[in-house]
């Protein structure tokens, strides 16, 4: 082959190497786009026809029906309104064009001088319509135009070879709307089959859309069903059950645009005893900002307003309920499922959730699970959060609608609801734990007797009374020990989380002590071989004191990882313990500028070290989370060591200058589950007050002029004893 012929042959192989020509090739899209997007975005029929009702709310309509009817062969879905409706033009220009972005260039729709914010703007309306069914009539007349109908069948769209000859049939039609002007909606064919249940499910959905907190009444959903043959009862507007408007517990307000939460709780009895309680609470952001570790002074996420309902739904809660309403506990359950969890409206139309997968988009499940028996469930909650979109413009939903948009912004959203629901789940222990009647478990303990009865019950035999006299005595005595075993039952689920914990701790100790032994090994054999200085050395110390860092870790777990574990026989200096634990915290210390004050003196205690940093860091931790909501230049943390009342024994005192201690809380805070922290489990001072028990002594604190003070004793160790 001579060089013109290969040189011929290389020129005709796309080699791939770039050239100076460019050819423009056209993007095309394929007509099943549509139905695959539809699956894709509309999660479910439901989902789907909600997403109709909300175009009608966007065409500013005042009343919307749906009606559905699934006999056999013959079935169709209509949704219809009276709204604006569409003239030619914009059926041509924004309805033929999906994802149009004519919703985002007018956000706002005007009607009769009133102005309503538009809540779609993903086109979805067209999807959900070809998810539906197979074909669509739809009628539609504006004001001073006539009323054009339209035929589309998606069947034939998605079989079309190209979507520019895919095409709608448009005809001007005479008027088959109920109102002057408006949108119908008429889907044959429907694809999926209808029953009962799936009606209900839409029913529930629907009731949803619009809050029914909100106050809003210009918008009406009206619903009519007929399915499997059945004869519908007619159009029946939508309404949400009128106790949903009296819940058991109750917390609304608003957050502001600095983050700071102010919030009223309610509380009114279900069992007709008209007992209730009013409570305005603050929740500021710093809180909020101390628990999502942000160091920023105030949240992007914008203000928002916020109205959580709660109710108590076991058997027994669920029937006063019923008797108050004169309902069917059924009636009940279903209302509250149907508005299950924390949705979110913006500019008054519902933004998510809107499947029922969805409905704890703010894990509220998940965190249950950390503080059993008090943690609010999704099913125990019917909640509505109010934004806008000019306010909260980062707090997005993602196209399918079934969550929001992840971002800094919608984190410290869900951070602050999330503490929100914390502080109505803290109000609504009070309430159960004043209902119970519950007491300190010395005097809970002190219920379980039956000396008072029997008491009774011989002074009846002494006078001849039958038997029966002593029945009103034996149901008192049962109903008293019913309180004392539903309070140690509650309390013993506490505990035998702790004993969890303390599994756990065992654990941790175990694997730390494991592993610092062979790292520590290998650092003082290789430092031992290696006789550099300068980075290497300064490197080793590092490495050395992270060693011992674990260790002290390890320390601090080992009174809760055995059961073997031996108090007596062990002292340590306090005053270095203290030190000890104020530099576990120091990064946390100094990022909140607080200073500390530590006693000078030496007392040495017959306390393991491991114990009294669990005590110590209980209180520093406590007081590292109240100082955050006073100004940094008044933030103080304070111990000091005296001499105790018994000669044998040594008073410490921890006080900071935070907000302090309400009254009523004063003996509570070291009852097992009493906090509040929104996020807080309630056993840190609990673990706390009952190790300083165990050695014999007592946790007290007292509300000061400003701040808190806790104070505890602790046994001096004995002349020879040597110190840990």
């Amino acid at each position: 082959m001579t060089l013109e012929q290969i040189s011929a042959v290389s020129d005709s192989v796309d080699t791939g190497a770039p050239t100076d020509d460019a050819t423009q090739v056209q993007l095309r899209m394929h007509p099943r786009v549509f139905a695959a997007l539809g699956a894709d975005l509309v999660t479910s029929d439901v989902v789907a026809v909600v997403e109709l009702v909300k175009n009608a709310y966007d065409a500013f309509a005042e009343n919307v029906w749906v009606r559905l009817r699934a006999d056999g062969d013959y079935s169709y879905l209509e949704v219809e309104d009276d709204g604006c409706g569409m003239t030619r033009d914009v059926i041509t220009d924004v309805w033929c064009l999906v994802a149009t972005p004519y919703k985002e260039l007018h956000p706002n729709a005007s009607r009769r001088g009133a102005t309503r914010r538009v809540s779609g703007q993903k086109g979805l309306g067209r999807l959900s319509v070809g998810r539906l069914g197979e074909r669509l009539t739809m009628f539609t007349r504006a004001d001073g135009h006539p009323c054009w109908q339209v035929e589309v069948d998606w069947a034939e769209v998605a079989n079309s070879e190209e979507l520019d000859r895919s095409v709608i049939e448009l005809r001007q039609s005479s008027n088959a709307l109920r109102s002057a002007t408006g949108t119908l909606l008429r889907i044959k064919v429907l694809r999926s089959k209808w029953n009962e249940q799936l009606c209900e499910d839409l029913k529930d959905n629907l009731e949803r859309l619009v809050s029914p907190f909100s106050g809003t009444n210009d918008f009406r959903i009206f619903f009519e069903s007929a399915v499997n043959g059945a004869d519908g009862d007619g159009p029946v507007a939508l309404t949400s059950q009128h106790f949903l408007s009296e819940p058991k517990y109750w917390i609304h307000g608003t957050v502001d645009e600095k983050g700071d939460a102010l919030a009223r709780y309610q509380y009114s009895a279900m069992d007709g005893s008209g007992t209730t309680r009013q409570k305005d609470t603050a929740l500021p952001w710093s809180r909020v900002a101390h628990e999502a570790k942000s160091r920023e002074d105030r949240p992007n996420c914008g203000p928002f307003s916020f109205d959580v309902r709660a109710w108590d739904i076991g058997s027994e809660d669920t029937q006063e309920i019923a008797d108050r309403f004169h309902l069917q506990k059924s009636r009940i359950r279903s209302a509250i499922r149907a508005h299950k969890g924390i949705a979110v409206y913006r500019d008054g139309i519902l933004v998510l959730p809107k499947s029922d997968d969805a409905r704890d988009w703010l894990g509220l499940d998940l965190r249950r699970v950390s503080k059993v028996g008090t943690r609010l469930s999704t099913s125990q909650l019917v909640a509505h959060v109010a934004i806008t979109a000019e306010g909260n413009p980062g707090i997005r939903d993602t196209s399918d609608r079934e969550r929001l948009v992840s971002s800094q912004q919608v984190f410290e959203f869900q951070e602050i609801l999330r503490a929100i629901v914390g502080v109505l789940e803290n109000e609504r222990d009070e309430d159960r734990i004043k209902q119970n009647n519950e007491a300190p478990m010395k005097d809970l303990l002190s219920e379980v007797s039956a000396q008072e009865a029997m008491g009774a019950v011989r002074r009846l035999a002494n006078a001849g009374a039958s038997a029966q006299r002593a029945v009103p005595v034996l149901a008192n005595l049962d109903r008293s020990l019913a309180a004392v075993r539903k309070g140690i039952e509650r309390r013993f689920t506490y505990y035998s989380r702790l004993a969890t914990v303390g599994t756990i701790a065992n654990m941790l100790v175990h694997e730390i002590r494991n592993r610092t032994t062979a790292i520590g090994r290998f650092i003082r054999l290789f430092q031992d071989e290696s006789k550099q200085d300068g980075p290497l050395t300064r490197t080793f110390r590092r490495a050395i004191e992270s060693v011992k860092a674990l260790e002290r870790l390890a320390d601090v777990f080992a009174p809760l990882a055995s059961r073997k574990f031996k108090r007596h026989g062990r002292t340590v200096l306090l005053e270095d313990r203290i030190a000890v634990c104020l530099e576990l915290q120091a990064n946390e210390l100094k990022n909140n500028h607080i200073r500390c004050l530590t006693p000078n003196s030496k007392t040495t205690v017959a306390v393991h070290p491991g114990e009294l940093d669990a005590v110590i860091l209980n209180l520093i931790t406590n007081a590292l989370y109240w100082l955050s909501e006073v100004p940094q230049d008044q933030r103080h943390l304070a111990f000091s060591v005296s001499e105790g009342q018994e000669g044998n024994r040594v008073a410490v005192e921890v006080s900071d200058s935070g907000p302090g201690i309400a009254d009523e809380d004063l003996e509570r805070v070291f009852w097992p589950g009493v906090t509040r922290k929104p996020n807080g489990i309630g056993m840190g001072l609990t673990v706390a007050a009952e190790i300083v028990a165990a050695y014999g002594g007592r946790m007290s604190t007292e509300r000061v002029e400003a701040g808190a003070r806790f104070a505890f004793d602790l046994p001096c160790a004995s002349r020879g004893e040597n110190v840990a």
